[in-house]
């Protein structure tokens, strides 16, 4: 008895049709518009949220204190690596 062979799968091209792309792409929650006006791109772009909120300029004040504070950590850690007995005396002393 000769097993009966099945037959050859069929590879569904939904994702070709127009309107299948569609209903996807709106069950997902992408491409359409969401309360706030805003079309999301992908499903990361909805988790992450909008980039354009963050190209706010900053305060010159607050990126000089950023760069002050970050200059004089690295050199404060620089200086315990090479030089940890006169940082002990310096800040104990």
């Amino acid at each position: 008895m000769a097993a009966k062979q099945p037959p050859p799968l069929m590879k569904k091209h939904s994702q070709t049709d127009l309107v299948s792309r569609l209903k996807t792409r709106k069950i997902l929650g992408v491409g359409g518009e969401d309360d706030d006006g805003e079309v999301h791109r992908s499903k990361i772009s909805q988790v992450l949220g909008n980039e354009i909120k963050f190209t706010i300029r900053e305060p010159l004040g607050l990126r000089v204190w950023q760069f002050v504070s970050a200059v004089l950590f690295s050199g404060i850690a620089i200086m315990a690596l090479a030089f940890p007995d006169q940082l002990y005396d310096a800040v104990f002393d």
